[in-house]
């Protein structure tokens, strides 16, 4: 079956992987740097917290891709949304405990669970995506 996407269908698709593709190359630099850099500059749990960043950046790095993918195949606004909230999630969540991590200020504390909550609906999305592709 091929679908004929609109110019914005393409262009959305195309900002997803590129966003994919830069959010994974950031996040690999920052597990090395993490792991070689950090190691013994940063308390054990401050690296900790900083590797969750990085974890958490992978996981939802993929979902990005996915919806990049998808969106070729399956163009929706809810795959849209997914992957706006998986973006934003990376930035609230993951930037968030980098911060912390690196500057020990607190009030980077609170802005980490406002990017849970955009992964949350992101996966929400993605699930309400799939069920209106039947």
């Amino acid at each position: 079956m091929v679908v004929e996407l609109t110019l914005k269908q393409r262009q959305q698709s195309r900002l997803m992987l590129m966003f994919a593709a830069c959010s994974g190359v950031i996040m690999v630099a920052l597990g090395a740097f993490a792991a070689h850099g950090l190691s013994h500059r940063l308390a054990p749990h401050l690296l900790d917290v900083f590797n969750v960043g990085v974890q958490y950046q992978a996981w939802h790095t993929l979902a990005l891709l996915a919806c990049g993918i998808l969106s070729r195949f399956l163009p929706s606004k809810a795959l849209s949304y997914a992957a706006l909230f998986f973006g934003l999630g990376i930035i609230c969540f993951s930037g968030s405990l980098y911060a912390l991590a690196l500057t020990s200020i607190k009030w980077f504390g609170p802005i980490t669970p406002m990017g849970g909550i955009c992964f949350i609906i992101g996966w929400v999305m993605l699930a309400i995506a799939a069920w209106r592709s039947a």
